[in-house]
């Protein structure tokens, strides 16, 4: 339960339109804070944002700054007045992409290192960043024996080689947002959520829930050997936040509720929409 008469500190939340962005608001507000910095992608539709529980009250004051990542001064106006940013904001789509520096691997590094500077230059007091579990993953040189943990690293040439540029964009991203982090002595942590799942608050489909469209359209591409790592996005939230207010947190944070062969997922999704299609 939120403690509603403890004063909470200002926030920014960068990426606030989209799936994970748009929870992590309404847990916001269900814990209390009442100063919150939307930054959502211009032209992007935020409207559902101040349909949430508690952002109509006369206390909150939920603001919006449309504000492209890669544009400094527009991250600037967003994080100016916050004691705490989460950064969520990167780019994400299960469509491979034309240019994957362009559409990927820039807007993450360097939009990351725009939130820092803005968080540095306005002495934020702690940035919460949104990394992934393909940060941490795959990496074919962990030892076989061993479970894997934060202190794994995504093998980039392994994915290079690839073509899997998404893992490739979240990894130099995190590297870039600790190495700036170390050398202006900011207090930074990062979350590694799983493919994120649940309910959704924005009006669009975000990537990991797509998933979820492709089998019950009937997609049947054979996915027998593929294993899925999985969290609910309610949780990512509220991690997110328990990272921010733990003065104790520090490092790198996998937020997970399992690892799950998709055989067994798409089992799952067949018996609880059996009016579908769902290939096994």
């Amino acid at each position: 339960m939120a403690n509603h008469n403890q004063k909470k500190e200002a926030v920014c939340v960068t990426g606030a339109s989209g799936f994970i962005g748009s929870w992590l608001v309404r847990t916001l507000l269900d814990h209390g804070y009442t100063s919150i910095h939307a930054s959502v992608f211009p032209g992007s539709d935020f409207s559902h944002l101040f349909k949430l529980p508690g952002a109509s009250s006369p206390d909150v004051r939920l603001k919006i700054f449309e504000a492209d990542v890669l544009d400094p001064d527009a991250v600037c106006r967003a994080v100016e007045g916050c004691q705490g940013v989460f950064h969520v904001a990167s780019p994400c789509s299960l469509e491979d992409p034309k240019d994957p520096h362009k559409e990927l691997i820039l807007p993450a590094v360097q939009g990351t290192l725009n939130v820092l500077a803005a968080a540095n230059q306005f002495k934020v007091r702690r940035v919460v960043l949104t990394s992934s579990i393909s940060a941490l993953v795959p990496n074919p040189k962990w030892p076989t024996v061993k479970v894997f943990d934060e202190s794994s690293w995504t093998d980039l040439d392994y994915c290079k080689s690839r073509q899997k540029w998404y893992p490739v964009s979240k990894t130099l991203a995190e590297k870039a947002a600790w190495e700036y982090a170390e050398k202006h002595e900011m207090d930074m942590v990062a979350i590694h959520p799983a493919t994120c799942l649940g309910s959704l608050l924005q009006p669009s489909l975000n990537a990991s829930c797509a998933v979820l469209l492709l089998l019950l359209e009937g997609s049947d591409e054979t996915q027998e050997y593929h294993w899925l790592g999985a969290v609910h996005v309610q949780d990512v939230a509220k991690a997110q936040i328990l990272l921010f207010e733990t003065t104790s947190a520090s490092g790198r944070y996998l937020c997970t509720n399992g690892i799950y062969q998709f055989a067994d997922f798409a089992h799952l999704v067949s018996n609880l929409f059996p009016e579908f299609h769902v290939h096994r």
